[in-house]
């Protein structure tokens, strides 16, 4: 897994956040991101909010 870090850094200018400090938070968010996803695989949780089916 893994994120376009090319698009986070796009996304983080276009709010007005400092590329550098994007760079330097991004992998962080990301790692926080990829325990959360597979806490929620492990209890069999939903990976993302949407509607049931």
């Amino acid at each position: 897994m893994g994120w376009d870090m090319g698009a986070a850094l796009a996304m983080a200018r276009a709010l007005g956040v400092d590329p550098l400090i994007a760079a330097e938070c991004l992998p962080e968010i990301e790692a926080a991101m990829v325990r959360k996803l597979n806490e929620q695989m492990a209890s069999g949780g939903r990976a993302s909010p949407g509607p049931e089916r």
